[in-house]
């Protein structure tokens, strides 16, 4: 699979928080500044380098993407088929069921292509931790269907399982990845960068 480009955060503010001051190579540096005025931000960053380069993480991709690709191909091939001898409230509900999956994999294969991108040197934690790359659609990928599962294709149901617990466990590790760790606000993020700026203009 073709490994998709993660594009940088856009960071709102004046010319010291301007394109210029997070550039990669520029955007590393503050960080490992940032890591100075306050250890949390290194501990976090440390947390999630440590992850991505796991075996666990090698797993989850691997298992991510495959469960994409089994998806497509059923979707693409023998659902379309099973889809056609389904009554009209059945296939409804297949169509449903179908949009629902094919998010809860879109966002899994995003979420998983931005912790290989960190892992790539790509992105940063920093970067990552941004609400655009957060695992998203929760609300529709946690939603269960009213419909009589067992009408559905016995392929899909399968689908369906498999999909809920992926999705399940990349929030859990999104959550306690990006969503423990106490880092300062943006606000304050700001405040630190040009802080860290003045310091380095100063050398």
């Amino acid at each position: 699979m073709r490994r998709a480009e993660v594009q940088p955060v856009s960071r709102d503010g004046d010319s010291a928080m301007g394109d210029d001051g997070f550039t990669r190579g520029v955007g590393a540096a503050n960080e490992r500044g940032l890591a100075a005025f306050d250890p949390e931000i290194d501990r976090f960053q440390d947390s999630v380098l440590e992850f991505v380069s796991s075996q666990v993480f090698a797993r989850l991709f691997q298992d991510g993407m495959a469960l994409v690709e089994e998806t497509a191909a059923y979707l693409d091939g023998p659902g379309r088929e099973d889809s056609k001898n389904l009554s009209r409230p059945t296939a409804l509900a297949y169509a449903g069921e179908s949009m629902r999956l094919t998010t809860r994999l879109m966002q899994v294969a995003s979420w998983l292509l931005v912790q290989r991108a960190i892992e790539d040197g790509e992105m940063t934690p920093l970067e990552a931790r941004a609400k655009k790359y957060r695992l998203g659609a929760k609300e529709v990928c946690r939603g269960t269907s009213l419909t009589n599962k067992e009408a559905l294709p016995e392929r899909l149901n399968e689908l369906l399982i498999s999909s809920a617990q992926i999705y399940d466990r990349v929030s859990r590790l999104d959550d306690s990845l990006y969503c423990a760790a106490r880092l300062p606000d943006q606000g304050a993020h700001a405040q630190l960068s040009r802080l860290h700026q003045a310091f380095s203009a100063a050398e």
